[in-house]
C-alpha cells in the first residue's frame, strides 16, 4: 500500500476554500478544462447540519503504460464518494473504479489549515492500494504520480481563479 502526502497553499481563507471547494462551476473548469477530463460530473451534492456529502463521476485523461492499458481497459473512470464533517473541518473520500474495484483502492483525506488572514495550506493523506499480483506497485506508483500532479495543477489553477475573484 502507498500512502503519500500533497501539501500546497491556496490563497483563500478557510471558509472561502470550503466554499469554492464544493462549487460546481469552478468543479466543472477545474476538471474539465485545466485537468483535461473527457468527463467529470457531480452526480449528487447534499448538505445538512453536520455534514456536506458529494458524489462524482469522472473519466480522467490517463497516462499509463501499456501493461496497465490492457488491464484496465478503455474507457477507465470511476465513481468518488466524499463527505465533508462540518466539526473537523475535513473532507474523506474514497474512489471506486469501473474496474479492478475489488483489487484497487484509493481514499483520503483533506483538510486546511490558516497560514494567515488569506491563505490556507491544503493536506491531502492519501492511500492507494492496488492487490493484483505482478504489477500492483506498478499501479500504485502510477496512481500516485498522476495524483500528485494533479493535485499540484489545481493548486495552480485555484490561486488563479481566486485572483480573479477579488
Amino acid at each position: 500500500m502507498g500512502r503519500f502526502t500533497v501539501t500546497h497553499e491556496i490563497n483563500a481563507g478557510e471558509e472561502a476554500f470550503w466554499t469554492m471547494f464544493f462549487d460546481r462551476s469552478f468543479n466543472e473548469k477545474l476538471y474539465r478544462e485545466i485537468l483535461g477530463f473527457p468527463a467529470f460530473e457531480i452526480l449528487e451534492q447534499n448538505e445538512n447540519d453536520a455534514q456536506i456529502t458529494r458524489k462524482v463521476s469522472g473519466t480522467p485523461k490517463m497516462e499509463v503504460p501499456g501493461p496497465l492499458a490492457k488491464l484496465i481497459g478503455p474507457g477507465f473512470g470511476y465513481i468518488e464518494e466524499g463527505r465533508f464533517d462540518k466539526k473537523s473541518k475535513s473532507w474523506s473520500w474514497k474512489t471506486i473504479p469501473s474496474s479492478l474495484a475489488d483489487k484497487v483502492r484509493n481514499e483520503g483525506v483533506l483538510r486546511v489549515e490558516p497560514v494567515g488572514s488569506d491563505k490556507v495550506r491544503r493536506i491531502a493523506q492519501i492511500d492507494i492500494e492496488a492487490k493484483i499480483f505482478g504489477v500492483g506497485g506498478l499501479i500504485e506508483s502510477t496512481v500516485e504520480k498522476q495524483l500528485r500532479q494533479g493535485w499540484g495543477e489545481s493548486a495552480v489553477f485555484m490561486n488563479k481563479y481566486l485572483a480573479g475573484a477579488r
